[in-house]
């Protein structure tokens, strides 16, 4: 059952303190729905949600956790069901990135990019879908995997397994959930200016050196903001969209992929040589 709009459906969203997570809550609210929020960092969200509230716009429901944790979610799943009923929307936002070549990343480097993007999503689809299913109305799933989810990129061996997996997942429950009446939407952002630019762990690399910050400058430069990423994510939704694109070079790209797959294999040859030459400058004991 496609949804044309989000007023007066129930959404949970993940991530919702910050970047596209909290973008896409406002932007949800004004929209008309019912949010029940959740993000690790308690103070940002405690933040988001009064100001959603403050607004008009309706927040049932909002406490901080750690998706990563199955336990808490599935308690926090069961008393919003118990309260509230099944819900409309879900949106898995929430993420890390970890970035670094496969000799450098450390074991809890893989293993946390695993737990929280990957089976972070996995406990919310456990412990959310079933309900939606039960309920027999319908509904909409949001993955938000990655540009990473879709190339090759250079370090991105330990993001891409996590990014990799939810497009996957994603994939198998497009087909699945089609007779219960549930959309699945598979967002793939490219650059996006949120606070990952400043949190972002690169494993080997001196994050303070010269060609870091002209990096980072320049993706900044490039990135689309989280209000415009929550906008494409409302309109995949509406839409009953399947890939969700928030900047055209992505989608331009995999266009490309699909079907010059030479040309591509090219670019992501020269996107790793140039992330080499990054490394070689901006190592860690290096005196470049």
């Amino acid at each position: 059952m496609r949804i044309k709009s989000l007023h007066g459906k129930k959404c949970f969203i993940t991530g919702a303190a910050s970047g596209i997570g909290r973008a896409t809550a406002i932007a949800a609210a004004q929209d008309g729905a019912e949010l029940f929020l959740t993000d690790i960092n308690a103070t940002e969200l405690a933040s988001v949600t009064a100001a959603i509230r403050g607004e008009g716009g309706s927040v049932p429901y909002s406490s901080a956790a750690d998706i990563a944790d199955f336990e808490a979610v599935k308690s926090m799943a069961q008393e919003i069901q118990a309260a509230h009923g099944s819900m409309d929307v879900l949106m898995n936002i929430a993420g890390i990135s970890i970035w670094g070549s496969v000799e450098n990343l450390r074991h809890d480097q893989w293993r946390r990019a695993i737990e929280i993007n990957l089976m972070g999503p996995v406990h919310v689809l456990e412990c959310f879908t079933p309900e939606m299913i039960r309920a027999r109305k319908g509904g909409h799933i949001v993955n938000v995997s990655s540009a990473a989810g879709l190339f090759g990129l250079p370090w991105h061996a330990a993001y891409s397994a996590s990014k990799f997996g939810l497009r996957g997942i994603s994939e198998v429950l497009r087909f699945d959930l089609k007779r219960h009446h549930i959309g699945v939407s598979l967002v793939c952002p490219g650059g996006v200016d949120t606070g990952l630019v400043n949190t972002l762990e690169i494993e080997g690399i001196d994050t303070n050196s010269p060609v870091i910050a002209s990096f980072k400058k320049h993706f900044r430069k490039m990135a689309v903001s989280p209000e415009s990423a929550a906008k494409s994510i409302l309109k995949g939704i509406k839409a009953n969209r399947y890939m969700v694109f928030t900047s055209f070079d992505i989608h331009l790209l995999h266009w490309v992929q699909g079907k010059f797959s030479l040309p591509y294999e090219l670019i992501m040859r020269f996107l790793n040589n140039r992330m080499q030459s990054v490394y070689e400058q901006a190592s860690i004991g290096s005196s470049k």
